[in-house]
């Protein structure tokens, strides 16, 4: 069988590509560019990697489509005063997306990649590491590319990984963990210059001042620079008017949000489910959720949620399995929505 592997330098990538190479399946690599500062080393990385394992590597370059569905996204979500999902929004057009595809039409039948997740009859699944597992930002995946995906990890811990790479004599083996976003600092991305404005609270006495609302997403408490006492959270962001919206908190938790750009089977939304809004942690419940049409929907939490962010994806859980998930648009208590 002829897999393309979603190969890079790191441990992860490699050892699935030798997985596969002992499974007897003909491997071929293939990296994209994307022209971002630094990526020449990278690469260089990368084809170091493919010689190493013995197969031969594939370059692609998607820098365009990088600038115009990742960046711009980024930039844009942020100075909506939203927060964005840079993972999310790789995995949904680029790394699982345009890369997959340009490996099927060499003749690919199927596409591998190092992500910690797994896929049981169809079904995207909770990887078995908890601590690495990556399926929450793979919820937005074409479903037809996730039937061509392989994910040879997604049944180890990364310890059993690295002791896999010690064992094939790969040089990545105790090689450190890269940045699951390949783009980098996402702040970075934004395009505008610091603008001042004031830090208030609920009721809109100003706490203090800071230097642009994008440099602030929703559930921060640390270098808020508000001074001491019981700790500030923020809770809301307003573009229109340059103001951070910060709260104690209890003025951070939500009984209700809402979302919208859902996907998934709408029968799969019923009996009992959990959800992630932010990409570390368990998923919390349980939860209802309630269609509203237009791909929108309300999520009712058993006990209040803090860090509902306008921008992030929240991702539903029924056990280990992912039925869908969607784009967090606003919070019953009066979660900014970017206007």
């Amino acid at each position: 069988m002829k897999v393309a592997v979603g190969l890079s330098g790191g441990v992860d990538s490699c050892v699935a590509a030798m997985m596969l190479k002992e499974r007897g399946h003909e491997v071929t690599g293939v990296t994209m560019t994307l022209g971002r500062d630094g990526e020449e080393e990278s690469l260089a990385e990368t084809r170091l990697a493919a010689h190493r394992l013995g197969v031969k590597l594939k370059v692609f370059d998607f820098a365009g489509e990088w600038r115009r569905g990742v960046t711009d996204y980024i930039s844009r979500t942020y100075l909506d005063g939203r927060t964005p999902n840079p993972c999310v929004r790789c995995n949904e057009m680029v790394k699982m997306g345009l890369l997959p595809r340009a490996a099927f039409d060499m003749g690919c039948e199927f596409f591998a990649t190092g992500h910690y997740a797994r896929l049981v009859d169809g079904r995207l699944m909770r990887a078995v590491d908890r601590a690495k597992d990556q399926s929450y930002f793979l919820y937005r995946v074409d479903g037809d590319i996730l039937k061509r995906t392989l994910f040879p990890l997604g049944g180890m811990t990364k310890d059993e990984v690295r002791e896999r790479a010690r064992s094939m004599g790969l040089e990545a083996a105790d090689r450190r963990d890269s940045q699951d976003f390949c783009g980098g600092d996402a702040l970075a991305m934004v395009q505008a210059e610091d603008r001042e404005g004031d830090i208030v609270d609920v009721s809109g006495r100003v706490l203090g001042r800071h230097r642009g609302f994008w440099h602030y997403t929703v559930g921060k408490r640390k270098g808020l620079g508000i001074g001491g006492g019981t700790p500030y959270y923020v809770v809301g962001l307003d573009a229109r008017r340059n103001e951070v919206v910060v709260g104690f908190r209890d003025a951070a938790a939500r009984e209700s949000f809402e979302i919208d750009s859902l996907v998934g089977r709408t029968e799969d939304f019923v009996g009992e489910l959990s959800v992630k809004v932010r990409s570390a942690g368990e998923p919390r419940g349980p939860v209802v959720v309630s269609f509203l049409g237009d791909g929108a929907a309300r999520v009712r939490c058993a006990e209040g949620m803090a860090g509902i962010a306008p921008g992030q994806s929240a991702v539903f859980y029924r056990g280990e399995e992912i039925v869908g998930g969607g784009i967090i648009r606003n919070g019953e208590n009066g979660g900014s929505s970017g206007t």
